[in-house]
């Protein structure tokens, strides 16, 4: 068997493995999806009104659910790849990741197992979350099926690169405790970008901390792809966002499984 054989093999394997993990313990697949799903439901129908008003579309709870939507599905992948951090410091931690090395099998199949497993759970996820947006009301009727298809592979790519970042952190964590806490930027990001206001109705001091970030370029290209307002450079910001984070995620998670034999 050649070496890409046994990689794709070994890759299947380990994502299979975790797979099985996400199935066996469902909760904090849960607890983690709850977190996007409940600030929907709680900005659209308790602050809707007065949050549209604020950005200048009424007061009306749809405007203000299409504006933020997007948001929350870019929201969504932070918090699921917490999930993905807790993972793989368990596998460090727990001596899995030891037995794993001193098997017959592909190195590299470990991690990939990892990331495409959370990409595809987190990918799921944004669907869930989506799926609430349009029970309660949002609606993309301008968006074409060639911008329906950019959302997605942004969204997917997105995934990836915080996966692929989850993925050290988990690595580099002494425990799933602090795996977990190492994470939470990853939802914080979110709450301090354009996902719920405007980047200039914001203090002045948070506003170069929600310009110059990966969610807010993201955020601004799928509301411009969903809703039709205007791109600009957010899109090949957020481009630039994911293939960095990526690269830097891949590479950190690299270095530190070779050379760390816990």
């Amino acid at each position: 068997m050649n070496s890409l054989s046994l990689a794709v093999r070994d890759s299947s394997t380990m994502l299979r493995r975790n797979l099985l993990r996400v199935r066996r313990y469902p909760s904090m697949t849960l607890n983690l999806l709850l977190t996007p799903v409940m600030m929907l439901l709680l900005f659209v129908f308790v602050f809707g009104e007065a949050m549209s008003a604020g950005i200048g579309g009424g007061a009306d709870r749809s405007d203000y659910l299409a504006y933020l939507l997007p948001g929350l599905l870019l929201m969504t992948i932070g918090s699921t790849t917490i999930g993905t951090a807790v993972s793989v410091s368990m596998d460090m931690t727990e001596g899995i990741i030891a037995r794993f090395r001193t098997m017959a099998i592909h190195r590299g199949s470990i991690l990939i197992g990892h990331v495409i497993g959370s990409v595809l759970q987190t990918i799921i996820s944004v669907a869930f979350v989506g799926a609430v947006g349009v029970a309660i009301g949002f609606r993309s009727t301008d968006a074409t099926l060639v911008e329906w298809v950019a959302a997605f592979g942004l969204l997917t790519l997105f995934a990836l690169a915080l996966t692929w970042i989850a993925v050290g952190m988990g690595m580099v964590s002494p425990n799933a405790e602090a795996a977990s806490n190492n994470a939470m930027p990853l939802i914080f990001l979110p709450l301090i970008s354009s996902a719920f206001v405007p980047v200039d109705a914001m203090p002045g001091a948070f506003q170069p901390i929600a310009e110059y970030q990966p969610f807010t370029p993201a955020i601004e290209t799928l509301r411009g792809l969903l809703l039709g307002t205007e791109i600009g450079h957010n899109g090949w910001l957020a481009l630039g966002w994911c293939v960095g984070l990526a690269l830097l995620g891949y590479f950190w998670s690299k270095s530190v499984f070779e050379r760390d034999p816990k």
